[in-house]
């Protein structure tokens, strides 16, 4: 991952996981005759919070990129925070299509009481994991350092002799 993640692996991650968990949801309330379980508030919290400490961690190196930071910036931790993101990226997408594979099983048997009071906390999960994986692709954004223009290059290299 050269260039990091990209919104399209992340919708691709997405996408597949939706599949995937709406065919196995599927074939368990199938086989079983039970309900989807409602997904945890405590989960969707857990979403949301590591979202928001991804872009707390990918602030600083922001600033410093901006040149807006008063402390040297450490290069380790820098890379560490851009992993995350990715991570972040890339779990929110698969958090999210855990979710949509759900909810898809939820909305097909609505004429059960009992799903119809699983959707809003199901979609409610499915925009969580939404909020993660924008967190980390943003995080990430604002991590990039971008190449050197054509100009900088010449510089450099006429400094250099």
């Amino acid at each position: 991952m050269r260039d990091g993640v990209r919104i399209r692996l992340a919708v691709a991650v997405g996408l597949v996981v939706a599949v995937l968990s709406g065919l196995g949801w599927q074939r368990y309330t199938t086989s079983t005759g039970s309900l989807v379980p409602r997904p945890p508030w405590l989960a969707i919290v857990l979403l949301v919070a590591m979202g928001g400490a991804v872009l707390i961690l990918a602030w600083p190196i922001r600033r410093y990129l901006r040149g807006g930071a008063t402390r040297p910036l450490d290069p380790l931790r820098a890379a560490r925070v851009v992993v995350l993101s990715q991570a972040a990226a890339l779990t929110g997408a698969a958090a999210t299509g855990w979710y949509a594979g759900q909810l898809a099983v939820v909305v097909r048997g609505l004429d059960l009481v009992a799903n119809q009071d699983r959707v809003l906390v199901t979609t409610v999960a499915g925009l969580a994991g939404l909020t993660l994986a924008a967190a980390g692709l943003v995080a990430q954004r604002w991590c990039r350092v971008d190449p050197p223009s054509e100009d900088e290059r010449d510089e450099r290299h006429t400094d250099d002799h």
